[in-house]
């Protein structure tokens, strides 16, 4: 089996949400961009399908989210999964900040960037409370791993 846990592609949190907001930015409008994040979800690894179960379901979410974390080296790295593709893709873009990192570097990356790279305004009011609890669920899991 591959690794179901997201490897970052950039070396800082920071790194990753400039990354992305650049990405965003290459597109006109919103159904472009909700194109792209639908195919960063499609992107993730396999997640195993004996981990979507109750124990690692989100709460909060309108659609159902897994997510998974191994703790390697002093850092955090985190596995999701969704049934609804855009909200994959929202999985897929907290990964590539949060996964990889150490629990200091993700308690001191809080979720504002959702704000600042309008990923909240452009999503219903349920996605948006979704996404809050995803990334409030990555924090408070990573919050309880030894610091790194």
């Amino acid at each position: 089996m591959s690794d179901p846990f997201v490897t970052p592609g950039e070396p800082a949190a920071a790194a990753a949400i400039a990354a992305i907001g650049e990405e965003l930015a290459l597109f006109d409008d919103w159904t472009d961009r909700y194109q792209y994040i639908i195919d960063l979800g499609r992107k993730l690894p396999p997640y195993p399908k004996a981990w979507a179960d109750d124990a690692h379901r989100v709460p909060g979410c309108q659609s159902r989210v897994w997510l998974a974390v191994a703790h390697r080296d002093g850092r955090a790295f985190f596995a999701g999964a969704s049934d609804a593709a855009i909200v994959a893709g929202l999985v897929a873009i907290l990964l590539r900040v949060y996964s990889g990192r150490t629990p200091s570097e993700i308690a001191a990356t809080g979720p504002e960037f959702l704000k600042e790279l309008d990923l909240m305004n452009a999503l219903s009011t349920n996605r948006g409370n979704g996404v809050a609890a995803m990334a409030r669920k990555i924090r408070e899991t990573a919050a309880l791993l030894p610091a790194g």
